[in-house]
């Protein structure tokens, strides 16, 4: 409940922001809302300024979604060396140190996010830490280090961003075009009602929602493979094939959302899998 608190206020306060910018615009521009540049203001707008509003805020999200608690002097010897592997696999690939959180979960998993490079989180569950030996738990690590250096985290925003942009802007065409034919004029008179209005919206962000998200996931996949192969050159490709294989006999649930940065999933594909199965990636890596 604390987690689906957390999302409603958070985009709430979101649309609230973008909706405010968004008649600052109007008003200086003087562009006509009801018109092609008004509906394609409204798209960029709450397209990209959705997406990135997002991400800035991604850390303070992660960090109270899953209660991670970040690191700042090591309690013991796990930390500790936490702290040592992730500073010198920061360093290798030429990023600031990240933050280094743990938080509490069975569950063997990790994310990285953050808006820049150098100003990143990496968090681990006490699942992983418990399940996984240290060379595993590296090879974790080198994965999410590898996201941030390929500088993932922008890249898919910016890819959300577009896919965002083409959902508003395109579900206000074709709703505007249902108005028309079915006989509703520019006030709404003759018209289906809100409620119909509303519902007919609804269908149709979510027709294409769907197909942006499944562009989304598909480029998702490909920077997963992109990540362990980074990983694999920053500690040993055994090592990450070793983790993936830990991950695969673990019979993980499929993980969703912004922060499920490693990706371990319940080993099966879809459009709408933002991770590759393990074999594919276990493959992929013994190809190399």
């Amino acid at each position: 409940m604390k987690r689906i608190a957390l999302l409603i206020l958070t985009n709430l306060a979101v649309m609230l922001v973008l909706g405010i910018v968004l008649q600052i615009i109007f008003a200086v521009t003087g562009i006509n809302s009801r018109g092609i540049g008004g509906i394609l203001t409204f798209a960029l707008v709450f397209g990209f300024g959705g997406a990135f509003i997002s991400l800035a805020m991604s850390k303070m999200i992660a960090k109270r979604s899953v209660g991670a608690q970040v690191i700042t002097e090591p309690r013991n010897a796990d930390e500790h060396w936490l702290m040592e592997r992730v500073a010198e696999q920061a360093e290798k690939v030429g990023i600031t140190m990240p933050e280094v959180a743990v938080y509490q979960s069975p569950d063997m998993n990790a994310f990285a996010t953050g808006m820049t490079k150098n100003s990143s989180l990496v968090a681990v569950s006490t699942g992983l830490m418990q399940n996984m030996t240290r060379d595993e738990v590296e090879a974790v690590l080198a994965h999410e280090i590898s996201h941030i250096a390929n500088g993932d985290m922008v890249t898919l925003t910016l890819v959300q961003g577009v896919m965002n942009t083409f959902v508003h802007f395109f579900v206000s065409i074709v709703s505007n075009i249902i108005q028309n034919v079915l006989g509703g004029d520019e006030e709404g008179e003759g018209g289906l009602g809100f409620i119909a209005s509303f519902a007919i919206s609804m269908v149709l962000y979510a027709v294409f929602g769907a197909a942006a998200s499944v562009v989304v996931a598909w480029f998702s996949r490909k920077r997963e493979f992109a990540a362990d192969a980074g990983a694999a050159r920053l500690v040993d490709k055994q090592k990450m094939i070793n983790a993936l294989e830990r991950l695969r006999g673990g019979n993980q649930q499929e993980m969703e959302g912004q922060f499920a940065a490693f990706g371990i999933n319940g080993g099966f594909s879809s459009l709408f899998s933002t991770h590759p199965p393990l074999e594919d990636r276990i493959q992929a890596l013994k190809n190399q």
